[in-house]
């Protein structure tokens, strides 16, 4: 045995037959073909139009952008003449905006702005048109309550929510929470999970256990992260 171990020629044993009808092995699956690229979501395109040149000649530098986004019409204005460019808007010939459809804003703590939104109807040439405005959260914008009516319960929706100050309007004060309520639910930097325990305490008679709710929060907590635009 130690001399068949030791010849490099001894003869090997033949391994045993493979018993008949045995499957092969499944090939190896191919590789999964790459993920197509993802397709390009829609962007804005330049607005030419009379109307637009109208602006452009009558505001001048006031107008900072006209374009098309997804169908949607929209102008970019500084807000200095906000209420002579929405009284403008109003009464031209072109396209006359006889309503104001919705007013909001959308709050960029970031660069410590309220972008403020104005959506006009034309009911002579049914058109639309999105005019958008911006503020630092600091300083107020003209109310167009003058110019449509629809705008004063508008405005005291956009105080009560995001905190918007309105210069000239008739009557601004909180019109969905109680007037003494503390904070503006509609900034991003207010919490969910914050609320106004005074008031819930004072009004409910119960105790909430959450934390007070300061306009001021992610100045005066250490711990408190503002949000990301």
């Amino acid at each position: 045995m130690a001399e068949e171990k030791d010849n490099p020629n001894a003869q090997k044993p033949t391994p045993p037959p493979k018993p008949a009808g045995a499957v092969p092995p499944p090939p190896p699956k191919p590789a999964a073909p790459a993920a197509p690229p993802k397709p390009k979501g829609p962007v804005p395109e330049p607005w030419s139009h009379p109307l637009v040149d109208a602006i452009n000649e009558k505001f001048g530098a006031e107008l900072v952008k006209a374009y098309t986004f997804i169908g949607q019409n929209q102008i970019e204005v500084k807000k200095a003449r906000i209420g002579d460019i929405m009284r403008f808007l109003r009464d031209n010939s072109i396209i006359p905006f006889d309503y104001l459809v919705d007013e909001t804003a959308v709050h960029w703590p970031k660069d410590e702005e309220f972008e403020i939104v104005y959506i006009l109807y034309s009911f002579k040439k049914n058109e639309r048109l999105r005019v958008k405005t911006r503020t630092k959260e600091w300083e107020a914008v003209e109310s167009v309550v003058s110019v449509w009516g629809t705008a004063d319960w508008l405005e005291r929706e956009v105080y009560d929510m995001f905190g918007v100050q309105y210069a000239n309007h008739p009557n601004l004060k909180r019109i969905l929470l109680p007037e003494d309520w503390v904070g503006f639910p509609l900034r991003k930097d207010y919490n969910i999970r914050l609320q106004d325990v005074d008031w819930v305490r004072k009004h409910l008679g119960i105790d909430s256990g959450q934390k007070y709710y300061v306009g001021e929060a992610r100045h005066e907590a250490g711990d408190y992260i503002t949000p990301t635009d």
